[in-house]
């Protein structure tokens, strides 16, 4: 059977890795279909750093020779620049690693390969994954922000030129570009996919997540990529009890975020799915203060060299950002992690009896220009906490996508997993690419 490019790329990762292992359908005629999706999209949406369809073509071609028996059989993947790659640039998104070769992959890009998926190439980040925006656009309207700072990624899967994206989030960095993108973004528990051979920010926050069109593809990125084969497949939960959780300060969240919040909770009540709407403690507001303290001292330890050396010339939205950073003291730093570990087991009891949060992604739709990558208010908590989280499209809000945010305990990936899934399903809010 002969698969047109169009029902090629309408297929899940779950989906078109199974047919590519069974000889259904070639890696090559996958890579293909990727490909002239960049050449009709690329112009517009700006997602990739550095391509070779060369290169694609010739893992795809070898796959086919060898027989494809891995779990992520041909599927396109789009690795974000701050993630080494020994055969593709890796230049950070600053003009003075630009071309910059690694020796090795990242841990995650070998498991990739090994696996038998295609790197088509490098995403465009930020500059050092913070605040200064790339080239990229939001695929759903060029005049607006993808987000940040893993703004190739989402974009390239919300455009639908690739399957599948590697990102990183310190603060908000997967799980908000998502929601603006119109795609699932999955930060897992901090550490569950190694992050050697990525640019480090911060090492008690930085964490490697996934962009992909469902929670089942996401959880079968994250099985290998964590080599934690419990993840997949998802089953979605049977029983579920959820906290409808509004972090402070709500009075950010605009009106496309509490429809979609409002949304989800109809149809999760619709479902069967019981819904309990929790009372914000008066504690939260300072998780956002913990947060920068935290990111704050690691990020100015381990960019030493970016900021010191005459040879690295860096925007000037980062060296603001980073003079800002600079001036959290040693004290701040560990009273900054005394109060994570303190209120991460205050978070724990809050969720005594609840299977996951339900709560904003976003504080909006992607804002309008190019100079921001909007707000991670809704998503430092979680960061700082080290809690999976997943970000499930919802709504379309004056035609742009809004999501919602699933959040679960701390190492309960699998049934967070299920949880999204079971979420996911009572939305029912199909990915279609921009």
């Amino acid at each position: 059977m002969t698969l047109s490019p169009e029902a090629i790329r309408a297929l899940d990762a779950v989906s078109l890795t199974a047919a590519v292992r069974a000889g259904t359908i070639s890696a090559v005629a996958v890579t293909e279909a990727y490909l002239d999706r960049i050449a009709a999209r690329e112009d517009a949406v700006r997602a990739w750093q550095y391509l070779s369809p060369e290169q694609a073509l010739a893992a795809a071609r070898a796959l086919d020779g060898r027989g494809a028996r891995g779990p992520l059989a041909g599927l396109p993947v789009a690795v974000k620049d701050v993630i080494a790659t020994h055969d593709m640039p890796t230049g950070y998104g600053n003009a003075s690693y630009a071309g910059t070769r690694t020796v090795c992959d990242a841990p995650c890009v070998a498991l990739t390969r090994a696996g038998d998926g295609i790197v088509l190439g490098k995403s465009v980040t930020t500059e050092f994954a913070m605040a200064s925006p790339g080239k990229t656009r939001n695929p759903f309207d060029p005049g607006r922000t993808p987000g940040g700072s893993s703004s190739g990624s989402c974009a390239a899967v919300g455009a639908g030129m690739a399957l599948l994206g590697f990102g990183t989030q310190t603060a908000g960095s997967v799980i908000r570009p998502a929601s603006y993108c119109g795609v699932v973004g999955y930060k897992p528990t901090h550490g569950l996919i190694n992050p050697a051979e990525v640019k480090v920010l911060a090492q008690s926050l930085d964490t490697i997540g996934l962009l992909t069109r469902t929670v089942a593809d996401a959880g079968l990125a994250a099985s290998v990529l964590g080599r934690r084969p419990d993840l997949f497949p998802v089953e979605p939960a049977g029983r579920l009890r959820v906290g409808l959780f509004r972090p402070a300060p709500f009075d950010k969240a605009g009106p496309g975020t509490i429809a979609a919040l409002e949304a989800a909770e109809k149809a999760l009540r619709d479902a069967g799915v019981e819904v309990a709407a929790l009372q914000t403690p008066d504690w939260f507001i300072d998780c956002h203060l913990a947060h920068h303290r935290v990111m704050g001292f690691e990020v100015t330890a381990a960019l030493a060299y970016e900021r010191l050396s005459p040879q690295v010339a860096l925007t000037g939205v980062t060296r603001d950002f980073l003079a800002v950073k600079e001036g959290v003291t040693a004290a701040e730093y560990d009273a900054a992690l005394a109060f994570r570990d303190e209120h991460a087991r205050r978070m724990a009891a809050l969720m005594e009896g609840i299977d996951v949060l339900l709560a904003p992604s976003a504080p909006d739709v992607a804002p309008v220009g190019l100079d921001s990558t909007g707000d991670p208010v809704f998503n430092t908590p979680w960061t700082l906490f080290r809690m999976p989280a997943l970000t499930l499209p919802a709504i379309r809000w004056q035609g742009l996508p809004v999501g919602v945010q699933v959040i679960g305990r701390r190492g309960a990936d699998r049934a967070t997993l299920a949880a999204a899934a079971r979420v996911e399903a009572a939305l029912a809010c199909d990915w279609t690419a921009a």
